[in-house]
């Protein structure tokens, strides 16, 4: 547990997973966060992770985009990614939650 500068308790939540059923590829979450925890990655026609250049060209070769973790070991657990995802399709566990496990 921590505490704000204002003296309030602050417990980071890291997180621990995407659901890529829920994710939409909109890529809110990987633009707010600057520690390259999230990559956005492709599905192809066979349900296949491709990986994507971020292009809108590559559009055709994809069903849909989602969002996949890249380096969680990096996630500083702030939440930016939580505040602005639209479907609520990431798992983030506190930090004292992960050092019980």
């Amino acid at each position: 547990m921590f505490t704000t500068r204002d003296g309030s308790p602050w417990e980071p939540a890291y997180i621990t997973a995407i659901d890529g059923n829920k994710c939409i590829g909109c890529g809110r979450c990987f633009k707010v966060c600057s520690r390259d925890v999230m990559n956005l990655m492709g599905v192809n026609d066979d349900d296949e992770l491709v990986a994507c250049s971020g292009d809108d060209d590559d559009d055709e070769e994809f069903v849909r985009k989602v969002m996949v973790l890249h380096q969680a070991g990096n996630c500083i657990g702030c939440g930016a990614c939580a505040r602005v995802c639209p479907k609520n399709c990431q798992t983030h566990v506190p930090a004292g939650a992960l050092a019980a496990a």
